[in-house]
Parts: C-alpha cells; sequence; structure tokens
C-alpha cells in the first residue's frame, strides 16, 4: 500500500503532467526546493496571457509541507526574434510556514441571489503575503478644499504584494476552482498551527 506521501507526490506530478507546460523543467525545479520534504497539499495553476501579438504562457505550483510553502513559477521568456527557440525562465521560492502573514481569499459569486450555503463559486483569488514584495500606490494629497491650487505633496500606500492567484470556472473549470479552495483552506490551516 502506498504511503500518503508517495500518493500526494504522484497526485502533484500528475497535476503538473496534465497542465502540459513544460512539465519536465516544472518537476526538476520543484523536486530541488521541496529537498525531500513531504507534499500535503497543492495547487497547479496555468495562465495564458496576450501580450500585443504574442501569446505568452506561465506555470505557478504551490507546494505545502509541514514547515515551508514551496513555491515554483515557469514563465516564457518574450525573444526578440519570433522564429528564435522558445526560452524560459524557472524560479523557486520558499517561505517557512511561520513567516506567512496573510492568506486572504476572495470568492467571486455569479448569482448571489441564488447561492445557497455550499454553492460553488464562479471563481476564487488566492492572495498570500509573507513580506518579500510590496506595492506602493501613490496620489497627490489634496486639502478637502476644491478650489485649492497649494502642492500638498503626496499621500499612499503600501500594499503587500507577494502572490496572486486567481482562479476561474470559466477559464480553467470548476475542478480547478475547488482545487484553489481546497488548498487555501489547508494553507489556512497549517498558519493557525505555527
Amino acid at each position: 500500500m502506498p504511503s500518503s506521501h508517495s500518493t500526494a507526490l504522484r497526485r502533484l506530478r500528475a497535476d503538473i503532467e496534465r497542465a502540459g507546460y513544460y512539465p519536465d523543467i516544472v518537476a526538476d525545479v520543484l523536486d530541488l526546493a521541496l529537498a525531500g520534504e513531504q507534499v500535503d497539499a497543492h495547487l497547479v495553476h496555468v495562465e495564458t496571457m496576450f501580450d500585443r501579438a504574442e501569446v505568452r504562457r506561465h506555470i505557478t505550483v504551490l507546494a505545502l509541507t509541514d514547515s515551508r510553502l514551496v513555491l515554483a513559477h515557469v514563465d516564457d521568456l518574450p525573444g526578440d526574434d519570433p522564429d528564435a527557440i522558445p526560452a524560459a525562465a524557472a524560479t523557486t521560492e520558499s517561505i517557512a510556514i511561520r513567516h506567512l502573514r496573510t492568506v486572504g481569499l476572495t470568492h467571486g459569486v455569479a448569482d448571489p441571489v441564488s447561492y445557497r450555503r455550499g454553492s460553488a463559486v464562479s471563481e476564487v483569488t488566492l492572495a498570500l503575503s509573507w513580506g518579500a514584495v510590496n506595492r506602493l500606490e501613490l496620489e497627490p494629497a489634496t486639502c478637502g478644499d476644491p478650489n485649492c491650487e497649494a502642492d500638498h505633496g503626496w499621500t499612499g500606500s503600501m500594499l503587500p504584494d507577494d502572490l496572486v492567484v486567481r482562479v476561474s470556472a470559466d477559464a480553467e473549470g470548476p475542478a480547478a476552482v475547488r482545487a484553489a479552495i481546497a488548498f487555501a483552506a489547508a494553507l489556512s490551516a497549517a498558519t493557525a498551527r505555527t
């Protein structure tokens, strides 16, 4: 009988293969970052972006272990020559669970009037913060007087922006939304233990 560790790892590898985006690269960089730790939960998310006349893809894999959140991200690299051989960049990051500051999950509900407890949602956005990246939003400060033309400097806010993954039932299917919710629940539970 296979152990739960080998079963979880097989499921993760199957999801990476099913995603079909450079699965050998993704598996290699992820294995290196996991360093043999058991995977308790995972999420594999492939996204396609349209940039002018180019189609660019990328994959994000999140793997939860007992002590860490391990991320692997692989991107297409844009080339100057359209006939050039495609290139990709693979990055991994490991965050100790105790360093996760927030696990935010936004549920998108297409028809809130008809929603009943336990109903499927149309999309979810998972936002994670551990303090590595912040986004600064600035705007001119005002004094409240609509006729004032004085320079009041700037005001702004700094927002955590480490990782945001949006999963839509329309684009990826209802199973992908359920998988994202299940991963977020496992990650929330892990942060509650530390």
